[in-house]
Order: structure tokens, then sequence, then C-alpha cells
């Protein structure tokens, strides 16, 4: 058993320093190693234990098998190699954690699909996007989030253009915003396997949103626990 646990990071292979430098800030927090991953790594031959796939641009829609309905942005690069990281963590039982895109990756692998746009489904709340808790959460009762977050109702960030519509095999719904958006998947019946629309890494100075972070890493010391 290593003396820390090694929680795998994923993002593009150009950018997104800020969103990798939070998540590894907060891993670290919590006594574990961050692992940066790229598109071109060798995933199989790397040690990591945990997984965080961050968030970026949309979704591909070929992926689940969709007309283009909007202007595409997509990093089809990034898109192959997340959802080889998430298959190989499905496969050796990795606690799990995406984040925003990488919520949607994770659903769009276990079956289910995306709305390409949320500006038409919005009445309650706003389309503007903010890094600021300015938006509802609505934590399902019983549920691993609300477990997690201790909370049934509370603040959240908004920085995204799609939204999940069929959840994937496994999941639930655990989080819908104001307009019954999804902002939260979980599979029960995993130690920790959480999709979150929002993104918790740029609100850690809340204790409840690092609490996500702080979960997965014990779901993975548990785990290791158990293996050794």
């Amino acid at each position: 058993m290593p003396n820390k646990p090694v929680i795998a990071i994923t993002g593009p292979a150009r950018g997104a320093l800020l969103p990798r430098f939070c998540v590894a800030t907060i891993v670290r927090w919590y006594g574990a190693q961050p692992l940066q991953l790229r598109p071109g790594d060798n995933i199989s031959r790397l040690d990591y234990q945990g997984v965080v796939i961050t968030g970026g641009h949309d979704i591909d829609p070929v992926l689940y098998a969709a007309e283009q309905e909007v202007k595409p942005k997509h990093d089809k690069q990034r898109d192959e190699f997340e959802s080889a990281v998430i298959e190989y963590a499905l496969e050796h039982k990795m606690p799990l954690l995406g984040i925003c895109r990488g919520a949607q990756l994770l659903n769009v692998q276990l079956g289910g699909n995306l709305f390409q746009e949320l500006r038409s489904r919005r009445e309650k709340t706003s389309n503007r996007w903010t890094s600021l808790p300015l938006k509802t959460l609505k934590v399902e009762a019983r549920t691993q989030l609300e477990k997690h977050l201790g909370c049934r109702q509370c603040r959240i960030n908004s920085l995204h253009n799609q939204g999940i519509d069929k959840v994937g095999q496994r999941m639930i719904i655990s989080g819908r915003d104001l307009d019954g958006i999804v902002q939260a998947i979980e599979a029960p019946e995993e130690e920790f396997l959480i999709g979150v629309q929002w993104h918790p890494e740029f609100l850690l100075l809340l204790r409840r949103q690092r609490r996500l972070f702080q979960s997965l890493i014990q779901a993975v010391r548990k785990q290791l626990k158990s293996n050794s």
C-alpha cells in the first residue's frame, strides 16, 4: 500500500491549468498525491487508484449517436482519451469523480445522452456562466451526494452549455437545479462513482464542496486497505 493514494487528474493536451491546479491543491489538502494525465499518456502503465475527470469543451454528440445541434466546440482527442480513462477506471472499480464535462462523459460512457443546449430549458434560472456559488442545488434524499455534501439544498456555480438528458446504466439522479436540470448523478451500488455538473474545485474555500474530494480519497484509502 503506497504512503499516499495517487489521484489521476485528466484534462486536455494543453491549457486548463487553473482547474488542474485547483483539483491538485485539494487532493494534496487531503493527503493524496495528484497525477496529471493528458492525451497520449499510457494509462495502463501509470500507478493511480482514483480519478478526477475535469471540465472543458462540449462532448462530441457522435459518442451518443446524435446529430450536431449547436456550433461545434469539441476536443475529439480528449474525448477519446478520457473515455478510455473512464473505461479503465470502471473496469478496475476505481473511485471516480466527473466534473462538468467529466460528468457528461461518464454518463455517455454508461449509455446515457445529453442535451446539447440548455438555454431553451431554463425558466427559473439564469443561463449566465459564473464561477461563484449563485445557483441552487436541490439534493435528493438518502443519496451519496447528500451524505458527502451534508445538505439537501445548497449553492453551486454554473459553467456549462450542455447537460444530462437520459441517465446512463447503473446511475441515478442525485441533484437538480430549480429548473429540474440534472446537476449530479451517482452509482448507488459503487463505493464512489459520482458526476457533478458544477465546478467544486473553484469553490475550494467551501468545506462542503471540498468534501467531494475528501470522500473520493477516503474511498480510495478504504479500497487500498481492503486489498492489502
